[in-house]
């Protein structure tokens, strides 16, 4: 069994990312900058906010964040987006989620300027995926890839199941996959017998926040699994959607929780940005 090492492969991926900044520094004169909003005060989302705000400090970007209260209204929220399109100083638009149940989560998607637009949310940069055609991508399932990309890990013809059906992880990861010529298998909340799709298949990526979901029996030898959940319990500590202890000995490669995919989600997320401030030249 290998360990997946996202801490170190996204320590990597943001070195190359500084050195990408340098260069565009130097040669055009161009600062990548991310803007994000967040809007309410859920802790989670401050602490990732504030993980992303270091982030780009790290690499050489200009940030800023557009901290709102909850009550604010979704034209508010509207005009603030319009207003970051049109500032040339902005190549990325980040829109903290979830959003408060009276803003209309995919309205506001859909006001960031594609071009602008690195988690990849916006109906035309997945849309673009789906096709194959390049764009911005969800920036978790992008850095999933990168590690099967990292590990020499081929998905041409191998039986993947995806557990989870979400906009943010599930789909994107599924076209993902297709596009690398994997057979892909979605399962769901409905899904009637989860382990007689995951138990057959090659790889496993599961990101669903269901703490141990994924048990010993549920994985055949040899497997590669993805575990894409991040959950904190009881005690306060964090686990994956994946029973790692008894699953783990059985794979053949498998991401821990927490140091797996998580680190790569912000790192891909510094990736996206650049290739935005790229798109000015």
């Amino acid at each position: 069994m290998q360990l997946i090492d996202g801490k170190t492969l996204a320590k990597k991926v943001q070195d190359s990312v500084s050195v990408g900044v340098e260069q565009l520094k130097r040669e055009k004169n161009i600062v990548p900058g991310l803007a994000v909003l967040l809007i309410g005060d859920d802790p989670a989302s401050h602490a990732y906010v504030k993980m992303k705000a270091k982030a780009c400090e790290k690499v050489g970007f200009y940030s800023i964040t557009h901290n709102m209260p909850d009550s604010i209204s979704q034209d508010e929220i509207i005009a603030t987006i319009e207003m970051m399109n049109n500032n040339p100083r902005i190549d990325g638009i980040l829109v903290q989620l979830p959003l408060p149940k009276h803003v209309d989560t995919d309205k506001i998607l859909e006001v960031i300027d594609p071009k602008k637009d690195v988690d990849g949310f916006h109906a035309y940069n997945v849309g673009r995926l789906v096709t194959g055609l390049d764009g911005f991508v969800a920036c978790t399932p992008l850095g999933v890839m990168k590690m099967f990309e990292e590990y020499d890990i081929d998905l041409q013809g191998k039986d993947v199941c995806v557990v989870g059906a979400s906009n943010i992880v599930g789909k994107p990861m599924a076209s993902l996959l297709l596009n690398a010529d994997a057979t892909v298998t979605v399962t769901h909340i409905f899904t009637k017998d989860l382990k007689a799709h995951t138990s057959k298949a090659d790889i496993v990526v599961v990101g669903v926040g269901v703490p141990g979901l994924i048990k010993e029996d549920m994985v055949k030898d040899g497997a590669i699994v993805i575990d894409i959940g991040i959950n904190r319990i009881e005690d306060g500590s964090l686990v994956g959607d994946v029973d790692f202890a008894n699953v783990s000995p059985k794979c053949s490669y498998i991401t821990p929780v927490p140091g797996g995919v998580g680190p790569m989600t912000i790192a891909m997320l510094l990736s996206n940005t650049l290739k935005a401030a790229k798109g000015r030249i």
